[in-house]
């Protein structure tokens, strides 16, 4: 049996082992940083399955691959099927029309807002996206990994060899030393505690600079997101960002003014020049690479992706033609 080797072990290195050995494949895994930690990038995510949310400024197929990851994920790990709310000021209502316009799936909501999430305070108008869900990134990563280790698959604290044979490069932004088109994308976060507020569901805050992710991740504990930056400077987040994180969640409840800031996070997301992903064979590796702000989004039709290409020569949607 032909032993496939994945290199890097964030969302898309271990969505892709997940997939090769769900085919029957035989996998072993390099990353010289160990598990998954705050090294990776998919550590600071949202864990926002929310295609038709990220419709409003994403391509067509975000929406349509974007579908197929709640059930993917829902066999791998706890997640929970509530919806996403959007909501936005009395003055910023044109940001609201302007993004059920853009999108879809949704149904709009007023006093019911009330009724989905008390702990708002002084939103006359919303959209609801009953059919989104989320998960918490890090115990996904944690699921996983475990799973993998039970089915027999070896990790291994350190680089691949040179010249190795069928390898699956999954390093995101390390893997500029090969994909040249391949940019980095500033995003800042916060993860913050405040038992006096309760949300159950992901809530967006249109606003005019900075639009605002909240994400319960239970215990009142919060992660706050999150800032798209064209930089690569990921050495520390910016009192601008900080201040526009804090005043928007202080916007959606003001109690969260009281909130205790647990963990910031500042990293760069892999991104090609249309923020699609890419897969690409050159010579004897198989690249997946340039999630953007959709890695536990679209990691699922990626790795299948992958997966059909390495075990049966068939070309996804996804599959770059022009370099493959």
């Amino acid at each position: 049996m032909t032993l496939w080797s994945v290199l890097g072990a964030g969302v898309v290195g271990l969505a892709v082992a997940t997939e090769l050995v769900a085919r029957g494949a035989q996998v072993q895994v390099f990353d010289p940083s160990g598990a998954p930690g705050p090294h990776g990038c998919s550590w600071w995510a949202g864990g926002m399955l929310a295609p038709w949310c990220e419709f409003e400024n994403a391509e067509e197929p975000v929406l349509r691959l974007g579908q197929e990851a709640i059930g993917w994920w829902e066999e791998k790990t706890k997640l929970q099927r509530r919806g996403t709310l959007v909501v936005s000021s009395r003055r910023d209502l044109p940001d609201l029309r302007r993004f059920a316009r853009r999108t879809e799936g949704f149904r709009e909501v007023g006093t019911e807002i009330a009724d989905l999430e008390p702990g708002l305070h002084g939103f006359a108008k919303g959209l609801f996206f009953d059919a989104e869900a989320h998960l918490d990134p890090r115990n996904a990563l944690k699921d996983l990994y475990d799973g993998l280790l039970d089915k027999g698959v070896i990790f291994h604290k350190k680089l691949a060899p040179l010249q190795l044979k069928n390898a699956i490069d999954c390093r995101g932004l390390l893997a500029r030393d090969v994909l040249y088109d391949l940019r980095g994308v500033k995003g800042e976060m916060l993860v913050i505690r405040c038992p006096d507020v309760t949300l159950t569901r992901p809530v967006r805050l249109l606003h005019p600079r900075i639009p605002l992710y909240i994400v319960p991740r239970g215990d009142g504990v919060y992660m706050l997101g999150a800032t798209m930056i064209e930089s690569e400077d990921s050495s520390r987040i910016t009192a601008r960002s900080m201040l526009e994180l804090l005043s928007a969640a202080y916007a959606l409840n003001p109690a969260f003014g009281e909130a205790e800031v647990l963990e910031i996070g500042v990293d760069l997301r892999p991104a090609f020049p249309d923020n699609l992903p890419r897969i690409r064979r050159l010579g004897r590796t198989i690249y997946a690479n340039g999630l953007y702000r959709h890695g536990y989004l679209l990691a699922p039709a990626l790795a299948r992706g992958v997966a059909d290409l390495a075990l049966n020569n068939t070309h996804s949607e996804m599959v770059d033609e022009d370099r493959a």
